[in-house]
């Protein structure tokens, strides 16, 4: 495995995906101006186990909530992109099929047509109260319990070339605490925390025999007509997250609802049959719409956004504004 992840044939082909949106970002430039020698001299590092995880440059964005954002090098991000291509195809064979962050056609459009689907089954189509009980993690990057972490890596990779690089790259941050978290902002991080987290999916699914379950990234919904079975659900969960993978639940962002009253879940409000814009998602948009610098692929992406809800009379406001 590890021989595949540094060879030069794997740098180059993950380059040209690297390379993707970001040719004339000056960094990259940079790169690509001694192209051959810098990946000839990042395979020469790997090849000799003298590779450095370099440091990172820290911003902050709202997306729509401040994120600090850690970013590496080219030539650590390059190799992230490395790592990914091989390790990938590898894992995402071993997730469950409701996980549906940062995978290879999932995402939260399938994330919430498969709440609809199960909802759909739980009320006996809407003739049977259905009960939700929907979570959220605390701090959930910045919580990564990097020795946890890598023993589950052991568990599933034996080449232990790529465990070694592997820990040079999650021992490359830590957040407040030491030995703690992975950074927003590396492409291995999103693969990292789907591993992490799917021994959490295995347990729920396999040993606790959960059957209407969904999880994106650190938000995760489970459902059934009997609300006492949820409660005590809750209890195993925290139980797990706590005592296995050292994670704690958001005590704001953990509640069990019914189907009718509404379920706020990725970004909408979802009913039985329908589902609406979240209140602060859709002033957020009317607010970045009314600027004058706003872009066109913004809007684009806002209209995209619209068509998978039931968001009518918002669409004609959008194109009101527009026109």
């Amino acid at each position: 495995m590890y021989e595949n992840i540094i060879s030069i044939e794997n740098l180059l082909d993950a380059w040209r995906e690297f390379l993707k949106g970001k040719r004339k970002r000056k960094d990259v430039m940079l790169f690509a101006d001694n192209l051959s020698s810098n990946i000839f001299q990042l395979h020469e590092d790997l090849v000799n186990k003298s590779y450095i995880h370099s440091s990172y440059h820290a911003f902050n964005i709202s997306d729509p909530k401040p994120r600090n954002i850690h970013k590496a090098l080219v030539r650590d991000r390059l190799l992230h992109h490395c790592l990914y291509r091989v390790l990938y195809p590898y894992f995402d064979k071993k997730f469950i099929h409701d996980s549906y962050s940062c995978r290879l056609n999932k995402g939260t459009h399938r994330a919430i047509n498969r709440f609809r689907v199960f909802g759909h089954k739980v009320s006996k189509n809407n003739t049977k109260q259905c009960w939700i009980l929907k979570c959220d993690i605390r701090k959930f990057f910045a919580s990564i319990d990097h020795r946890i972490l890598l023993t589950i890596l052991r568990k599933h990779i034996k080449d232990l070339d790529t465990i070694w690089l592997l820990e040079r790259i999650i021992r490359s941050f830590s957040s407040e605490k030491e030995n703690t978290g992975l950074p927003l902002g590396n492409l291995t991080s999103q693969l990292l925390v789907n591993i992490h987290m799917n021994e959490f999916d295995q347990y729920l699914k396999h040993k606790l025999k959960v059957k209407y379950y969904i999880r994106y990234a650190d938000d995760f919904v489970t459902m059934s007509q009997d609300k006492k079975y949820l409660e005590n659900l809750l209890v195993e969960i925290n139980k797990f997250l706590n005592n296995k993978l050292k994670l704690q639940l958001h005590p704001d962002k953990v509640f069990i609802k019914t189907l009718a009253s509404g379920v706020d879940f990725l970004g909408w409000v979802n009913f039985f049959n329908h589902r609406v814009l979240r209140t602060s998602t859709k002033k957020r948009m009317f607010k970045n719409l009314k600027k004058e610098d706003v872009k066109p692929e913004t809007i684009e992406s806002y209209l995209g956004l619209l068509k998978h809800g039931d968001a009518y009379k918002i669409t004609k406001l959008v194109n009101d504004i527009l026109s």
